[in-house]
């Protein structure tokens, strides 16, 4: 059965990046349109429709966490996935604070890259999901209204606190959660500095819920910036057209 076609603007001012990532992103069926300013990607978007924007931090002019703040007041729900660099965690905190709905480090992966925006076009077209609906990723199960955890079957004993953590990272799984904003959902906003505090309760949950909680598998870190659940597609396997990213290009500079 043929996917439907992800329309994707690519804004960066780096001509190269652009060259890079055309081609295997048409090889896989993407249209494709480009942008070199945040201006200009501001102008295009109220143009025409989108089903994806690959949005730079830093270009010239009104820069990418500008023009993600311009985007995000007249199109909330459209998936935008920020390209930064290794060391700007702040500006990839602030991203997503501000509504980006992941972020791909440079140097990346080009297959990577692309699992990482059909995640999060999956998401938007996903059906809504009952808040009270329970939640089923990989082996495990959450239950809203009972607040009971499965794995395999078994009950797994959560304190209201894990259950809380767990609850906050399933129900919103692919996407990264920062440190204050989960800090926030489940404690309060008095909350928000307490990192190393967080990270106990994660290490403690990681034991419960993974085979090897020092290589979780469910449970994942995004180094200084928070935590993100594992996709359900993670533990479903990759159809064919998604095994074709095996032969992209791997790396962008």
């Amino acid at each position: 059965m043929n996917q439907p076609v992800i329309r994707i603007l690519v804004v960066d001012d780096e001509s190269a990046i652009r060259r890079a990532l055309r081609p295997p992103l048409v090889e896989l069926g993407f249209q494709v349109m480009e942008a070199s300013r945040g201006e200009e990607a501001l102008q295009t978007l109220r143009a025409s429709v989108f089903d994806a924007v690959l949005l730079d931090v830093n270009m010239p002019g009104i820069g990418g966490i500008e023009t993600l703040r311009r985007i995000r007041a007249f199109a909330p729900r459209l998936p935008i996935l920020m390209l930064t660099v290794r060391d700007q965690e702040e500006d990839k905190v602030e991203a997503l604070e501000l509504g980006a709905d992941d972020y791909v480090t440079k140097p990346f992966s080009t297959r990577e890259l692309i699992a990482r925006i059909r995640s999060a076009v999956r998401r938007v077209r996903a059906p809504a999901r009952a808040e009270d609906a329970p939640i089923e990723i990989g082996e495990l199960r959450l239950d809203p209204v009972k607040r009971k955890v499965a794995k395999r079957g078994e009950l797994v004993h959560l304190t209201r606190k894990e259950f809380d953590i767990l609850h906050c990272l399933m129900s919103r799984a692919g996407r990264v959660i920062t440190y204050a904003r989960l800090l926030t959902a489940v404690w309060g906003a008095d909350a928000r500095e307490e990192v190393e505090y967080l990270r106990t309760f994660v290490r403690q949950l990681r034991k419960k819920i993974e085979d090897d909680p020092a290589n979780p598998v469910y449970l994942l870190t995004d180094v200084y910036v928070g935590y993100r659940f594992a996709d359900a597609q993670s533990f479903i396997g990759e159809d064919a057209e998604e095994a074709a990213e095996e032969i992209a290009p791997e790396e962008a500079s």
